[in-house]
């Protein structure tokens, strides 16, 4: 066969990383996304280790420290006082010990560190992808519009509600897991008085969670609400909430989760869903990756850092195998599919963490955490499983010292 032509459906973080990397291999490919142009959707997103150690290789090293922060901590804390129940190392010791920092990134910051260097003939915004598949003659993607395009091998890079999965892959009803997820981002000078130092926050309470952390080199705050409901929100990042409902619903916490609220102008909130995992990621050339693959819930922050690993691996595994694309795939599939299927059970186990109510299950998950503060510089197994994967590594079939770390 000729050169490969590989078709990206999706321009998110996974699908831009993954075209990112196709060009510096000098290989083809085309980029379709369903939006007109590149969007600020979404709010803030956590770069663990991993993650960064994808973007490094794909030269973006010196432009991360533009835009990302670095926390020096993830603090776990109690809803009513604040108090950090649990500390856990993050920069710098990350770097020393995983060989890449710790980021907070605002996404549109980091898809314009991804694109801006592509060649625009190759991104094509306005394409609605609406059935793909093969023939004799190889991939195919149609659009909303009635143009088709053609290529050797075709990713479904497409998100949750994946077309490119439920077209050919197998159909896959979403897992509403009962919560919903309140965001917002300020301006960090807003709340300057309660002086919050950056680091990675979680404060857990009675079937309600609260995150936040720093973006845009510290001068805005992201933060994330989950909270239990009976309430058929819609899955959509656009959908609004007003402050009042945000407010009731986190009554009696601690000042600064409530402050945070009290001054965002605008709160968004989605419903949370997952997926079980797929029996198969692969059909003939056509296959799935990011949250088309895998969607997860949030409490580990690992859905970009997933989507990015997938990336890495799928780019290498096409790259190395470009005579059998087909093999390709299926040896991306086989690198990827174990560890992607353990974090969408890790996640859900640590929502019941997170949002524990009855006083004996919370004094048994906090005498657990502080015990890990009797070491300061102690990285947590969930830490030491999640952090020390090295994507290359993985492609190249060499991860063994990762592989035998037990899994927690």
């Amino acid at each position: 066969m000729g050169a490969m032509k590989t078709l990206i459906i999706g321009a998110g973080i996974g699908g831009s990383v993954l075209a990112l990397g196709l060009q510096r291999a000098g290989m083809d490919f085309q980029l379709l996304e369903q939006a007109e142009a590149f969007k600020e959707i979404g709010a803030g997103i956590q770069l663990s280790s991993n993650a960064v150690k994808v973007l490094d290789r794909l030269g973006l090293t010196d432009a991360l420290p533009k835009f990302c922060v670095e926390p020096d901590a993830h603090k776990f804390q109690d809803w009513s006082t604040g108090e950090t129940i649990l500390r856990t190392p993050l920069c710098p010791d990350v770097l020393d010990v995983f060989g890449a920092p710790y980021y907070h990134a605002h996404r549109p910051d980091l898809i314009a560190a991804l694109t801006e260097g592509l060649d625009p003939d190759r991104v094509h915004f306005g394409k609605r992808v609406t059935e793909v598949g093969e023939d004799g003659d190889g991939v195919w993607g149609k659009c909303a519009d009635g143009e088709e395009f053609r290529g050797d091998v075709l990713i479904g890079a497409d998100g949750i509600h994946s077309v490119v999965r439920d077209s050919v892959c197998q159909h896959a009803p979403a897992r509403r897991s009962g919560y919903v997820t309140w965001r917002g981002v300020i301006d960090a000078a807003d709340v300057a008085d309660l002086d919050v130092p950056i680091s990675s926050y979680i404060v857990m309470g009675p079937k309600l969670s609260f995150v936040f952390y720093y973006v845009g080199g510290a001068k805005r705050i992201n933060w994330l609400a989950m909270g239990q409901t009976d309430d058929e929100k819609k899955e959509s990042w656009s959908q609004t909430a007003t402050k009042d409902e945000v407010l009731a619903a986190f009554d009696g916490w601690y000042e600064v989760p409530r402050r945070f609220i009290e001054v965002t102008d605008q709160p968004f909130v989605t419903a949370l869903h997952d997926r079980d995992p797929l029996e198969t990621w692969i059909n003939g050339h056509i296959a799935l990756m990011g949250d088309a693959a895998h969607a997860m819930l949030p409490y580990h922050a690992q859905g970009a850092g997933q989507s990015i690993e997938d990336a890495w691996v799928l780019l290498r595994s096409l790259e190395l195998g470009a005579d059998a694309p087909a093999k390709g795939l299926r040896r991306f599939e086989a690198l990827r599919k174990d560890r992607a299927d353990r974090m969408i059970q890790h996640s859900r186990d640590a929502e019941r963490w997170y949002h524990m109510s009855e006083p004996a299950d919370v004094e048994r998950r906090n005498a657990r955490f502080r015990r890990y503060n009797e070491d300061a510089a102690k990285f947590t197994p969930q830490q030491i499983w999640l952090y020390s994967y090295d994507a290359e590594q993985a492609a190249l079939g060499t991860d063994e010292d990762w592989r035998a770390l037990p899994a927690w």
